[in-house]
């Protein structure tokens, strides 16, 4: 999710490299000592992993075309490394969109946040970075979203109050069920549709790295450190429906991705016609989906054997599998997500001016990243006008995530960055590939539908790892700071302790605000009710403002930390060039001026 959790990680996926590398051969050969057959582990180190050998430390470099069956193999595991996460976003927005009980919405959220997810990855790896990097939903949109949510004008009326229809009242307005989300959806696509054309701009302009020299760790910390906090009401309501079952996905979730990690598991391939077993971490990489998987599994049988409670006002009953049943028999064999299917979206400024803090934050995490995947996939560090374009491409991405009413944007997707050091295939082929199997699988209704049943319990226990993941991967960022310095100790206390103090003050005094404008009103509410943005612009004022050298904010060391180990690599820059239009672009002086083209003079 972010540069610095990417540095731990591509180190320890660098050091573990040898183990998932192991092979032996199954031959006719019988003279052979069995036990001598597997081959010695690799244990290269950071340094010699990286080492300029013909090709590298990679089996498939990033302009290397696998065959097609491994792209396809691949390319659904890059699928499964996202799917957590993606899945996590609709669930997260179906109670503050006044969906929880509509499980044809939900439905249709999942399958248009998996289409949409794909086609900007699809796009990001042809005409962006052009790196292998996937694309899905960005948990930093979240928390403006729910402080757009949380206004009164947008709170889900009390359906056990049975209102009486009012021709002044917004939400009584609303007859048909369906109108009563989409019209808060609609204000969701104006908000990250506007605030998005940012992004672009700052990534067509080449704004992105002026921006960036006033970011420290300082900044950053807080900000990252507070999607996860923020995001604790909702981890605790949907764990809480079943404590135990929370805790064995938890727990299960702990088991495969630390305790077994290190445990590879054997598995068979056929290639130049020998039968290889090698030894593959399939714990490590699915830890998440098989931790789910085992809850899940267990809530069935507890509900097949009746073991769980029938009745809805009893404790536990949201652990049933049956609850939702219906959703996958009345959910659509296809599903098309169309630009628009919601309605025209709807813009307001503070809605507008709220969601960009999530834009920001997007922005600055996709940077870390692409100077990772370059590093696991063989390229050089990516050159300005590449970063540029990636940055662009993303706003496109969230553009289009509005379009078509994902109720969120788009971002890069760390998890499977580490998965290209682990699996040591860097082909932007393969993501491509998955790019297309997310475009696919999201068109099938029914196969969305399924994941309305996994109970609230279990996706409770997803949410504590992951939200808590979220949180220390913003802490990890302070490792380059001087934690020996009052005045960091100071910016930082300050800023995550208000983030978490202000939006809580206003929540809890919401009519306090009373400006006589409306909408300046509304603005207020949005932006000191957004944990990250309190936290984000508190750290970046005083990181900026306070005397302190660039040792001590952690700037000098965070810099280094992004080109470590970056001088080796297997191609040139000319894997970052746009495809089919190279030699356009280099009779024409005036487009290399641009600053997402790239330059002749500069290669």
């Amino acid at each position: 999710m972010h540069l610095i959790q990417q540095d731990q990680t591509l180190d320890t996926v660098f050091k573990n490299q040898g183990a998932t590398g192991s092979t032996f051969e199954l031959s006719a050969d019988s003279s052979r000592d069995p036990e001598k057959i597997i081959a010695e582990p690799q244990t290269d180190s950071l340094e010699e992993g990286l080492d300029p050998r013909p090709e590298g430390n990679l089996i498939y470099s990033i302009t290397d075309r696998p065959p097609w069956y491994l792209c396809i193999l691949l390319g659904f595991q890059h699928y499964i490394l996202a799917f957590g996460g993606i899945l996590a976003i609709p669930l997260i927005l179906a109670e503050p969109l006044c969906i929880k009980e509509n499980n044809e919405a939900k439905s249709q959220l999942i399958s248009t946040i998996f289409f949409v997810s794909g086609l900007c990855t699809l796009l990001q790896t042809t005409l962006g970075t052009r790196l292998p990097i996937l694309q899905g939903g960005t948990f930093t949109f979240i928390t403006p979203t729910l402080a757009i949510l949380a206004l009164p004008k947008w709170r889900c009326p009390d359906s056990s109050a049975n209102p009486q229809v009012n021709g002044t009242d917004p939400a009584s307005l609303l007859v048909d069920e369906d109108e009563l989300w989409k019209v808060r959806i609609r204000e969701i696509q104006g908000a990250i549709l506007v605030a998005s054309l940012l992004q672009l701009v700052l990534g067509l302009s080449g704004l992105v790295g002026l921006v960036l020299k006033f970011i420290g760790p300082l900044a950053i910390a807080p900000t990252i450190n507070l999607i996860g906090l923020s995001l604790f009401i909702q981890a605790g309501q949907k764990s809480g429906a079943h404590w135990g079952i929370a805790a064995l996905t938890v727990c299960l979730i702990f088991l495969f991705s630390q305790y077994l990690s290190k445990v590879n598991l054997p598995l068979i391939a056929y290639k130049d016609k020998k039968w290889k077993v090698f030894q593959y971490p399939l714990f490590k990489l699915f830890s998440a989906l098989f931790g789910m998987c085992g809850a899940w599994l267990l809530c069935f049988l507890l509900t097949y054997f009746n073991a769980l409670p029938s009745s809805p006002s009893e404790y536990g009953y949201k652990a049933r599998t049956d609850i939702n049943l219906s959703a996958v028999k009345s959910a659509a064999w296809f599903y098309l997500p169309y630009p628009g299917q919601w309605g025209v979206p709807t813009v307001s400024v503070s809605s507008v001016l709220g969601m960009m803090a999530g834009v920001l934050a997007s922005t600055m995490e996709s940077i870390g990243d692409y100077y990772a995947c370059a590093r696991l996939s063989g390229a050089p560090p990516p050159p300005t006008h590449a970063i540029n374009r990636g940055i662009a491409v993303e706003g496109v991405g969230c553009i289009l995530a509005a379009l078509w009413g994902s109720g969120n944007g788009t971002t890069s997707y760390s998890q499977n960055i580490a998965a290209l050091g682990i699996t040591r295939v860097g082909s932007r082929l393969v993501l491509q590939t998955a790019g297309l199997l997310m475009i696919i699988l999201g068109l099938f209704g029914k196969f969305s539908a399924v994941f309305i049943t996994i109970p609230d319990p279990v996706i409770g226990g997803m949410f504590l790892v992951m939200f808590g993941m979220v949180a220390a991967v913003g802490i990890s960022n302070l490792q380059y700071v001087d934690l020996n310095s009052s005045r960091n100790l100071l910016i930082l206390g300050f800023s995550t302790f208000s983030g978490l103090v202000l939006p809580t003050w206003f929540h809890s005094n919401p009519g306090m605000i009373n400006t006589g404008v409306k909408e300046l009103d509304q603005l207020i509410m949005i932006l000191f009710t957004t944990h990250m943005f309190i936290g984000g612009f508190f750290g970046f004022v005083l990181d900026n403002t306070i005397p302190g050298t660039e040792e001590e904010r952690g700037i000098k060391c965070w810099r280094k930390a992004v080109h470590k180990g970056l001088q080796m690599h297997t191609t040139d820059d000319s894997c970052y060039n746009l495809p089919f239009c190279t030699n356009f672009i280099a009779r024409f002086r005036l487009l290399q001026r641009l600053p997402f083209l790239p330059s002749t003079a500069t290669q």
